[in-house]
This record gives C-alpha cells, structure tokens and sequence, in this order.
C-alpha cells in the first residue's frame, strides 16, 4: 500500500512579506535540487501541516509548502478580531504565490492542491500556465454557486443530519430557510465573542464532521479549537459569500488555458464537501485530464484510496522529471475507479 513518505523536518524557512501588511510562512524540504513542488492547503484558512510535507518523495522533490493570509503561522492571524479581510481574497493569494515562487528562485514548479487548494491551483495556473509543469488536484472544487448551496443550503445536511443541526444551532430559528451563509457572515463579524466565537466552532464542526467518509473524534476537535474555527470560519465564509471572486463557471469555462499541462484529479466518490460532480464536469473540458475516482473515499486527503493515488500521481511526475520510466503517467483523459 502506497502511504505517506516518512516525516521530515523543512531545510529553510521564513515569513515572506507579500503587502497590505501581511506575511506567509513558507518552508522548503525535500531535496533542494528536486523537482520544484507547490502545496496549496485546504480551506480557506485552514493552514499546512507537517503531514503534507509527505506527499512527496523528499529524495525526488524540492517541497514548497505555506499558510495562506490570515491563517496557520502567517500573520495577522484571522483568530485575531479586527484582522481585515478586505485584502484576503482570491486573487491576493494567487500574487501571494507568484511572489513566493519568484522568491525562491524557482522557473516552473508542480503545483498540487485539495478542496479549496483545487480552485487556487486551478485560478493560479490559469493565470500563469507558463508557470506550472504539472497540476495534481483533489477533492475538487471551483466555488461555483451550486457547490456552495450544496454544502450550505441543506443538501449535505440530508446526510448527516445530527451534524447539520449543531449547524443550524447558532442561527435565529426564523432565518434558518434563508440565505445561511449571509447570516453567518453577520454573527461572525458580531463584536460580541459570546456570538462570533460559537458561531465560528459550529461553522468549523460542520465541516470537520462532513470531511471523511467516517467521521473522526479527533478530527472534529481539531476542527472546534477556538482558534482554529475563528480563523477558517471567518476566512471561508468571507470567500464564500464573494463567490472566490470568481465569476460563474469562470474555472471550469477557462480550463482551455491549461493545454498542454498534464493534470491528475482524484476525487472521492462519496466526497460531500466538493461532490464528485465537480471534478468530473471538470475533466470534460480540461485538456490532458485523468481523473480518477475512488469508490471508497470521502473528502480527506488521508483516506488510504485517495492517498494512494496522490502519491502514486506525485511519484509518476518525480520519475518522468528525472528521466526514469513514469510508469503510465497519463497525458490524455482517462477516467477510472478504484475501490
């Protein structure tokens, strides 16, 4: 079973400014001479953890991995009240990630991204296609408006229907039918913590107990730290009520920007946070596309299917970049199923 690459500590690190007063945390590990790689987090404003350093061979990759505005070890952090948003968008952090490449003296790097990280990759190599050697994303998403009514307008919560309720919970009875994302917007962006702070642990549980295909303990506690959930929670429902700053279908309407760009989609088949519907639509469009769907998988990255196949698409672009046999590193649609 293909798994995550052994832990392993960063090379170099730093905070990199990158305007209106903010700074990324940004670190390098793996080989300094390897492939150049580009890890882009979930979210918005969930932050990098040491685990996605592993999804890539660290003999093989020069490993990029950073905190977007507002969250993880970048600063001002969004758990902080008066942090301001208004220049945390989209399109900030596509510069932000320019800059970093820029940066560090790297030509073309690999990007790689799952969940909300799928459309930054996506919106960040539309901009600079000639800045990505290969794009591998997952759980895939473009912030289109019947995704975001999916996972916030009672879809999803037909099938997790405890957690949805411990959603609905901070939200005034009669407002529960309306526009949830909007009413969100106004309790965390109260003043009062006894009504931002529980609204921002509901609106992160919900997330946190939709993630895997079965819910975890851990990861839901993960998920209602404080300071956590003010910060995903503040960031998200901003993107998402701006709908990422992206017009309608603009993701998926663009695709044809990336031709040329081999691109690996792994997308769980039961994943209720980004539905497969995505990735697939997303693959009829996108030159050079493979998707591959797990059978058995939810969301996370860590699921043993999905893991599998993202180091297993990681490994493939390694070896093709160092001249050995890609093992079948697809460079036309292929879509597929794996249990």
């Amino acid at each position: 079973m293909i798994g995550l690459y052994p832990e392993i500590e960063p090379y170099d690190r730093g905070m990199l400014p990158v305007g209106d007063g903010n700074a990324i945390y940004w670190e390098e590990c793996g080989n300094p001479q390897g492939k150049p790689v580009v890890f882009l987090h979930g979210g918005p404003g969930s932050g990098a953890t040491p685990r996605h350093r592993r999804l890539f061979d660290p003999a093989r990759y020069r490993i990029v991995v950073f905190d977007q505005r507002g969250c993880g070890r970048s600063t001002p952090h969004c758990g902080s009240p008066g942090v301001d948003l208004a220049v945390n968008t989209t399109w900030h952090l596509v510069a932000d990630i320019e800059r970093l490449r820029g940066a560090r003296g790297i030509e073309r790097w690999l990007v790689f991204g799952g969940s909300w990280g799928s459309v930054l990759a996506l919106a960040y190599a539309e901009t600079y296609p000639e800045r990505v050697t290969e794009l591998v994303l997952r759980g895939v998403a473009t912030l289109r408006s019947k995704e975001l009514q999916w996972l916030y307008g009672g879809g999803a919560g037909c099938l997790f229907p405890e957690a949805w309720s411990r959603f609905l919970e901070p939200v005034p009875r009669p407002r529960r039918d309306g526009d949830l994302i909007e009413v969100y917007h106004e309790l965390l962006n109260h003043p009062d913590p006894d009504v931002h702070l529980p609204a921002a642990i509901a609106w992160s549980r919900w997330e946190g107990e939709t993630v895997k295909f079965a819910p975890r303990a851990d990861v839901v506690a993960a998920f209602t730290d404080p300071r956590f959930a003010l910060a995903i929670a503040r960031i998200e429902n901003h993107y998402f009520r701006n709908g990422g700053w992206l017009g309608e279908d603009q993701l998926i309407r663009d695709a044809g920007k990336l031709a040329g760009i081999p691109c690996v989609l792994v997308q769980g088949r039961y994943d209720v946070v980004t539905p497969a519907t995505t990735a697939w639509e997303l693959a009829q469009v996108l030159p050079g596309a493979e998707l591959i769907m797990i059978g058995d998988a939810g969301h996370a990255f860590d699921e043993p299917g999905t893991l599998r196949e993202l180091v297993s698409a990681t490994d493939r672009f390694a070896a093709r970049w160092a001249g050995e046999d890609p093992a079948g590193a697809s460079g036309t649609t292929d879509e597929r199923e794996r249990n």
